[in-house]
């Protein structure tokens, strides 16, 4: 089993650090590329290949009709992965510690080394980590709930490749990086990726039950549903969908926010902003559009507003659609959830005309989906 890495990628990354006119942005760029990324990658490629000689079993896991949740980013995925993943016996997923140490090597000895830390050391190194995760991440789950030990999307096991969405955060050349849109890549360049990806989900089942469903939320793969179908074929996807004058300028919000922290001039922002909101056109239809080519795979679409109003009914339909049963167990700690999720409420409003849209132009690009929904008596 071969560790996949985009060289193809990298040099751009590199080629656009090294011309990057900021001094202080242009050395941390490159301190990152031409050191982290190396030394720490070369690591997972030896435990990537260690994995298959100490674990022969991986070669005998199957990925059976896994799950993958996809929709514009604040539309309801993370909601209904989470309320998935709490039928803890029937699915499988990533933590985000996991994506991190994409080996199945690495996972045995960190989870190997925190039950020792339990048994000889009272916890002492998971307190301090602890510490470490809600400093780090405090900012973060003022939006998202985010931990070590919470499952998170599945595309950050590519970031040590050079193929993970998130070195947008760090690197905002929109434009020039697109971690997007996977299905116009090149069937080679698609199959390597995606032959790595599996790979990875075989590993997580092996340590988890191989008799688990692996579920994935990702609001990136909106771009790669095709790729998903090829090397999924008995894939199963959910889509949530949710008014985009919501959705949109949330996400704009949320990733200009850490741009601008990178002191990039506006100009710059704005333009990879313009980029950003095209694509999230491109992610409510074409999931959609690439399903209706694909009757024969099971699917869900999902009203935020009856995610939100009624959470266990609607995932009990989900189930359905999918053709899965509740267990009992699973049902009661769904009602459990229920009041809880009824009573969220966001605390977060944006502006349109704060990033150059305005309403007229989402009503008329989403047009379809805005009649279907009615969101324009909204």
């Amino acid at each position: 089993m071969i560790y996949y890495f985009d060289f193809k990628t990298y040099f751009k990354m590199v080629r656009l650090a090294w011309n990057e006119p900021n001094p202080m942005a242009r050395r941390y760029y490159l301190l990152i590329l031409l050191v982290s990324v190396p030394l720490i990658s070369s690591f997972h490629a030896v435990c990537f290949f260690l994995d298959g000689l100490l674990f022969p079993g991986l070669w005998k896991t199957d990925i059976r009709e896994p799950v993958f949740v996809v929709g514009h980013a604040r539309s309801g995925t993370t909601l209904i992965h989470r309320l998935m993943s709490m039928d803890g016996d029937r699915f499988s997923s990533f933590v985000l510690y996991e994506l991190y140490f994409p080996s199945l090597l690495q996972k045995k000895l960190i989870r190997g080394f925190f039950l020792l830390d339990r048994r000889f050391l009272g916890s002492a190194v998971e307190r301090r980590v602890r510490v470490w995760e809600d400093k780090h991440y405090a900012a973060v789950r003022r939006v998202h709930k985010m931990g070590l030990n919470e499952p998170e999307e599945d595309d950050t096991v590519f970031y040590y490749s050079c193929a993970s969405g998130f070195w947008i955060s760090k690197m905002p050349y929109m434009g020039d990086l697109d971690f997007y849109h996977v299905d116009r890549r090149s069937p080679r360049e698609r199959k390597r990726l995606m032959r790595f990806y599996k790979d990875c989900v075989k590993r997580q089942l092996y340590l988890n039950g191989g008799d688990k469903i692996h579920l994935s939320k990702n609001p990136l793969f909106s771009g790669r549903v095709e790729s998903l179908i090829e090397s999924f074929p008995d894939a199963r996807f959910v889509i949530p969908i949710r008014n985009p004058n919501e959705t949109i300028p949330s996400l704009l919000k949320l990733v200009s926010g850490g741009w601008k922290r990178m002191n990039w001039d506006a100009d710059r922002v704005q333009h990879c902003l313009r980029i950003l909101a095209d694509q999230s056109f491109h992610t409510y239809v074409y999931p959609l559009e690439v399903l209706e080519r694909h009757p024969e795979i099971r699917h869900a679409v999902v009203d935020y507003r009856e995610l939100t109003s009624n959470p266990s009914g609607t995932i009990e339909r989900v189930y359905e659609q999918l053709g899965l049963s509740i267990a009992e167990d699973f049902g009661k700690r769904l009602a459990q959830q229920e009041q809880r999720e009824r009573t969220h409420k966001s605390g977060h409003s944006y502006s349109l005309e704060e990033f150059g849209l305005d309403g007229d132009e989402i009503r008329t690009r989403l047009a379809p989906l805005f009649e279907r929904y009615g969101w324009e008596d909204m």
